[in-house]
């Protein structure tokens, strides 16, 4: 869910499909003279970095240029290319690359699920010990996106992008108007629930034709019940895991919330993507939206007055009684590098690595409007375009105990879809909590 450009924001395919599985469609480009074969590339000195080739590419540009003019690169031996791959077609293009002998040396990624199968075929370099005897690497970066993009407890990639948490938005007109106050507790939000829909307001937006926000509920909900080691265990391959009490709580808490009209009656027709949910939001007829960090933007673009006035922004609340910390966040951690182990320079794509953790590359997310996953980043963050946003994103993160990836993005990719499907069934009724539980559990 989410990444790093547009002001259509979401998953509007700039922002959530960045960090999902492709984004604006753009031209494709081929996928050749890679490094690690040590075939045709671009000499021996020189190592490929494939990624994703979008607007926010170009603080990957500056980082580039910055590593192959420096000190680092010169004691290690080696400087960078940087292999641009735009379009929605990334991950096979990065799966037929990977299968080449002109493989990548260093490759952009989402994390989880998405190189599940490059590290089970032992593609990827094991960069735990690395990092834990680098202070550059280990104490440059938060510490639960560093843990968010590994996978049984081992690291296999650095962040290179920007955060996006799932965040509830709320209307602070409509909040005001009936003398409300975000909610902190599970029963705080039903009572409020209850109040708005005395008052004739929908309390929630939600563009449940396209599936995904459905999916951040859950993955709250199971947070906050059970806490991150129930969806650590599915998305390191124990299709068990979703036989744990707290999914079925989640499911149960999720119907409730249906039946008791929290989202309307048309929310299966509403869209996140042609703008259905954010006008629903920034116009009243609901007074909170459960969604990514980017739905900053995406009101700023089509509602600015409302943006700018009347948005605001709380953590999802706790569950009394569950085991999940309250700070903890889901969402998308951000995009990761990881390093090919056929790498003809491990020492050169390391030192390249580093630079993401400089207050050089931070500044430059900052000015593309992101909002770093580095350790440095809370004092360059005036300079963003909402600094009082920024800082509570960046707060929020700091501050996590945990940080869980997007189930959709966290999954084996061959889960995926179905995955989503089982979830729509439980939004629209055509399945029950129970029934939600045991399609999972078959879900190899």
């Amino acid at each position: 869910m989410g990444s790093t450009t547009s002001s259509e924001g979401g998953r509007t395919f700039s922002r959530r499909w960045v960090l999902g599985a492709g984004a604006t469609t753009l031209l494709t480009t081929g996928v050749t003279a890679c490094g690690s074969g040590g075939g045709s590339g671009s000499g021996g000195d020189t190592l490929t970095a494939l990624v994703y080739g979008d607007d926010a590419v170009k603080v990957q540009e500056k980082a580039v240029a910055r590593f192959n003019g420096s000190a680092a690169a010169k004691s290690a031996k080696g400087t960078v290319k940087l292999q641009k791959v735009p379009g929605t077609e990334y991950p096979a293009k990065l799966r037929t690359a990977m299968g080449s002998p002109n493989a990548p040396d260093v490759l952009f990624n989402w994390g989880g699920g998405s190189i599940k199968a490059y590290r089970e075929a032992d593609q990827l370099v094991d960069l735990t010990d690395t990092i834990k005897g680098d202070p550059v690497l280990k104490d440059g970066f938060l510490p639960s996106v560093l843990a968010a993009g590994g996978l049984d407890g081992r690291n296999y990639g650095i962040p290179m992008r920007g955060m996006q948490p799932v965040i509830l938005f709320y209307n602070k007109s409509v909040f005001t108007e009936h003398k409300l106050q975000p909610p902190t507790t599970w029963d705080q939000l039903l009572d409020i629930n209850a109040k708005l829909k005395k008052a004739g307001i929908t309390p929630f937006a939600l563009g449940g034709s396209d599936i995904w926000p459905e999916l951040m509920w859950l993955e709250y909900l199971v947070d906050r019940i059970g806490g991150p080691e129930v969806f650590e265990r599915i998305k390191n391959g124990d299709a068990s895991g979703w036989g744990d009490p707290a999914v079925l709580k989640a499911a149960q808490y999720v119907r409730d919330l249906i039946d008791d009209g929290a989202f309307g009656k048309g929310f299966s027709s509403v869209s996140y993507v042609n703008g259905g949910a954010p006008a629903v939001f920034a116009q009243g007829k609901a007074a909170m939206h459960l969604m990514g960090s980017w739905e900053y933007s995406t009101q700023l673009g089509k509602f600015p007055e409302f943006a700018k006035n009347n948005l605001g922004w709380a953590a999802f609340p706790e569950i009394e009684g569950g085991s999940g910390d309250v700070r903890n966040v889901v969402g998308n951690p951000t995009n990761y590098w990881s390093v090919n182990a056929r790498t003809r320079n491990k020492d050169a794509a390391i030192a390249f690595l580093k630079d993401c953790a400089s207050e050089a590359y931070a500044k430059d997310l900052v000015a593309n409007g992101d909002i770093p996953t580095t350790s440095n980043a809370a004092g360059l963050l005036d300079a963003a375009p909402n600094p009082e946003f920024a800082r509570f994103q960046y707060e929020m993160v700091e501050q996590a105990p945990a940080f869980t990836l997007s189930w959709d993005q966290a999954v084996d990719p061959s889960v995926q879809t179905p995955m989503l499907t089982e979830i729509n069934k439980l939004f629209v009724g055509q399945s029950t909590p129970s029934r939600f539980v045991s399609a999972l559990q078959g879900l190899r």
